[in-house]
């Protein structure tokens, strides 16, 4: 039986243990596309064999950027891993300028994309980089394609010599550059190794319910965030079959289609999911319509373990029967897991999607930890509300003594790429600090309160934790973003992008013409209502971390205009810079 030390082991444990006939399985022309596990391999080989004949040597980085999840994604990365080179994976959402500067920093020397767009935005940099060949997964015409690459290592008379660069490969080795999505400044190259990725998979599986050999998942989270691709190797090791959804317009319908077991995403798809469900809800008429939000009222008073009662458990059978078995049937019908990282996960969302059968276990962690770090599960107790789970085995967390999380254990990253200065900085002996602030209760359960470096003072020298604040507004269908600000000022106060799909159907409902966007959001009783909105959110909280006032922004926050990172964090330092004039007329009207 193959023992896993490295990345590039887990399809042969596959082989051997499942050996799954739709190990990955995408859509090319509106039909869904499968190799087995057997395919899967025989590719990956003939990929690094093609890279041995192009010359390829240990340790060359090769970058990898695809808009979407895909096979041929996987296939490629277990054929880089092979040949001792490392996959240095790109979010195809940054800018031309971020693109230069990772593909100079790393030095890569070969490039897959996925489709003309990305290769637009590459043909105007390349000649800046170390590039010599550029491949596409798509046909794109007068352009290398991939299946060129497959050609080359049909011919399998140098398999030996993979053999031996597999066999050179061990666990301690650089696996992949992963280069963050920087909030501030330029993204810096985490490195990972093999057994920083394998120890992570193997210490979260134990924490994942899976039908080994049967279940299905569905994958679209970006696979260059390391999230999915840890998830995603989690699957194979499971014997999952997974399938790569077509686009986040298109996931409602790749649901129905695949009928997936579990899916993993960011918070930001589950609020989407469950206001498109509750506007659904609202269009009902009489009895229906009471059922609905009868059934939505009760999940979200929703406890773990019967911990509400007997009559509780008692309405929740009944609302499960009749309002929430739709819900599960809109997502497929089979959907029993759904995880959840990356950023904070409502409260009323753990809940309402645990009484409705589809329990979302949030976890956490960071791209310099492989990702996790502790992580929610259903089973022996193991889920909470409101945390973020227990601390999976073999990892290690202290809570510093200003309330910072420090970790250690074989998940922590190697350091920085080209930068000992920085990696000095997030180091402690053998802790990293990440920059988090958090407690561990007297359960084990570690829940997230702050990032230490967003904290600021006001004026007046109180302390305001701003994630706690946006974090409770975001809970509100009118606000689909808000950015608390105030450092070194009299008060806190906020920036707020509003929810346009939802304030245009309030608006209409309430009779409130608008001829624009821009229009409605100067409309006095919509600003009314928010502050409604925000005076409720500011009960939860002390006099002097409450916020006093606001600005609606006029546009969109998107990662396009700079607001957000790939990750859909927000870009803070840029936010304020994007809306000074509105911070003028907040602190000096």
């Amino acid at each position: 039986m193959t023992q896993i030390t490295r990345l590039f082991d887990f399809p042969y444990y596959q082989l051997e243990t499942y050996n799954l006939d739709r190990a990955l399985t995408s859509k090319y022309n509106g039909k869904w596309q499968s190799i087995s596990t057997q395919e899967y391999i025989d590719q990956a080989n003939a990929i690094s064999r093609g890279l041995l004949r192009l010359g390829v040597q240990p340790n060359d980085k090769i970058a990898v950027i695809s808009t979407t999840n895909r096979t041929e994604w996987n296939v490629v990365d277990i054929g880089i891993l092979q040949t001792g080179a490392q996959n240095v994976p790109i979010y195809p959402t940054i800018s031309k300028e971020d693109y230069d500067y990772i593909l100079n920093h790393s030095e890569a020397t070969y490039c897959f994309v996925s489709d003309a767009g990305i290769l637009e935005k590459l043909n105007d940099v390349k000649d800046n980089t170390k590039l010599k060949g550029i491949y596409t997964f798509d046909d794109v015409a007068n352009e290398k394609s991939w299946k060129e690459i497959l050609e080359l290592g049909k011919d399998t008379s140098n398999q030996k010599e993979v053999e031996e660069r597999k066999a050179a490969i061990t666990t301690d080795d650089l696996a992949t550059l992963i280069y963050t999505s920087g909030t501030t400044g330029r993204p810096k190259g985490v490195m990972l190794s093999h057994k920083n990725i394998v120890s992570n998979v193997l210490d979260s599986e134990k924490r994942v319910p899976f039908d080994y050999g049967h279940s299905k998942s569905l994958s679209f989270l970006p696979v260059c965030h390391v999230f999915e691709r840890m998830i995603l190797y989690l699957y194979q090791y499971c014997g999952v079959e997974i399938y790569f959804a077509e686009s986040i317009d298109k996931m409602g319908d790749n649901l129905k289609e695949i009928k997936p077991h579990v899916m993993t995403a960011v918070p930001r798809l589950y609020e989407k999911v469950f206001d498109k469900i509750v506007a659904k809800g609202g269009d009902l008429s009489g009895i229906k319509k009471a059922l609905f939000f009868w059934a939505v009222n009760l999940g979200l008073k929703y406890e773990p373990y019967g911990a509400n009662g007997w009559w509780y458990e008692t309405q929740l059978k009944l609302a499960r029967k009749l309002i929430f078995s739709k819900w599960k049937e809109g997502l497929g019908g089979q959907l029993d897991l759904m995880v959840s990282g990356s950023a904070a996960l409502q409260p009323r969302l753990t809940r309402v999607f645990a009484a409705a059968e589809m329990p979302i276990m949030e976890g956490y962690g960071l791209t310099e930890t492989s990702p996790v770090i502790a992580v929610n599960d259903q089973r022996d107790g193991g889920f909470k509300i409101g945390t973020v789970g227990k601390v999976i085995d073999n990892v290690e967390v202290k809570i510093a003594e200003d309330g910072e999380i420090l970790v250690k254990g074989p998940n922590i990253m190697k350091g920085y790429y080209k930068d000992p200065g920085k990696t000095a900085e997030v180091f402690t002996g053998d802790y990293f600090h990440t920059g988090d602030i958090g407690e561990v209760d007297q359960y084990g359960f570690l829940k997230i309160t702050d990032r230490k470096k967003e904290m600021f003072k006001t004026s007046g020298g109180k302390y305001v934790a701003p994630a706690q604040l946006e974090n409770k507004l975001k809970q509100s269908p009118f606000i689909e973003q808000i950015m608390v600000i105030g450092e070194g000022e009299k008060m806190p106060a906020a920036l707020i992008q509003v929810n346009y799909e939802f304030i245009e159907e309030w608006a209409k409902r309430h009779d409130i013409s608008f001829s624009s966007e821009k229009d409605l959001i100067s409309k006095q009783k919509l600003i009314d209502r928010i502050q409604e909105e925000v005076d409720e959110a500011n009960e939860k909280f002390g006099h002097w971390e409450q916020i006093k006032k606001f600005e609606i922004t006029p546009d969109i926050w998107s990662i396009d205009a700079g607001h957000l990172t790939p990750t859909m964090k927000m870009k803070r330092k840029v936010i304020k810079e994007i809306y000074k004039d509105l911070i003028e007329k907040i602190y000096r009207p």
